[in-house]
This record gives C-alpha cells, sequence and structure tokens, in this order.
C-alpha cells in the first residue's frame, strides 16, 4: 500500500484536532480518549482535593455565569455549602431547582457539577465538569466561600 506524501497519517489529524480543543478549551472526543490514556485513573478518595487548583477551575470554567458575590445567569456561591438550594430570595431560579428541597453540601455539589440533569431533573444550568478532581477542587473551592459574619447591631 503506497501513502500519498500530502496526506497525514490518520493520527496525526487526532494530534492536530486534540492540540486545536486545547487551545480553545474545547474537549473532543479524541481529546477524551487522549487524556484517558496518558492519565492513569485514581479513584476520587485518593485525590486531595485542593481549594487553590479548584479557584483556578472556578475562575476558567464556573466564573462566565456564576460569582463568588453577585447574582449572574447563575446564583452567587458565597455560602452556598449548607445552604438549601434554590433558597436565596433575590435570585430566580428555576421551578424544579427551587422545590428541590436539597441542601448543598460537598456531596451534593460534586454530583451537581457531575450532572446536574441527573441530579434535579427541569433544573437550568447546561454544563457540568466532567473531570472528577476538577469538581473536587472547585467543591473544596466553594467550601471556602463562608458566608460573612454580620455585624453585631448596636443599640
Amino acid at each position: 500500500m503506497v501513502r500519498s506524501l500530502w496526506r497525514p497519517a490518520p493520527h496525526r489529524w487526532a494530534k492536530a484536532a486534540i492540540a486545536v480543543a486545547a487551545v480553545l478549551g474545547v474537549a473532543t472526543p479524541a481529546a477524551r480518549a487522549q487524556s484517558a490514556l496518558a492519565t492513569p485513573a485514581a479513584p476520587a478518595a485518593a485525590w486531595s482535593a485542593s481549594a487553590e487548583r479548584g479557584m483556578n477551575v472556578y475562575a476558567a470554567r464556573c466564573s462566565g455565569c456564576h460569582s463568588e458575590d453577585a447574582h449572574r445567569v447563575g446564583p452567587l456561591h458565597r455560602g452556598v455549602v449548607g445552604r438549601r438550594a434554590g433558597a436565596l430570595a433575590d435570585f430566580d431560579y428555576s421551578p424544579a431547582l427551587r422545590d428541590s428541597k436539597l441542601l448543598w453540601t460537598r456531596a451534593t455539589l460534586a454530583a451537581w457539577l457531575a450532572d446536574p440533569e441527573a441530579l434535579i431533573p427541569g433544573q437550568g444550568m447546561d454544563y457540568q465538569l466532567e473531570d472528577a478532581r476538577e469538581r473536587e477542587d472547585v467543591v473544596a473551592y466553594l467550601a471556602t466561600l463562608k458566608r460573612p459574619v454580620a455585624p453585631a447591631r448596636g443599640r
């Protein structure tokens, strides 16, 4: 079999697609497969969640719709751990989220970031973090965002 000189081998197309996807921040099936081959799978419990890494992932992946201290497309995140889903009175949640009666814990946040629709069908968030380590890091970061203590009122 003679291969034409002007046409790169198929694996080179895959490498090019992965490189372009990395620059654009898009995960293609080829990029996911390459990542799975390059990084051995480890159980989530073996990782040490990092709030610092989570802050960087949050800035890159979440801050387009969310903020720590202000509502955007999505609600603010300061104080989210320990809060009931859909509980902020000044944000317009989807009926499914508002009626869910879900409490945001580290476990529910990790499940939410993995697949929001599976956790609360009919909710409005159409984004998920596919990487388990990134999810754990973002949850660790969110856990650091405590609500500020209200100053005591003087008489």
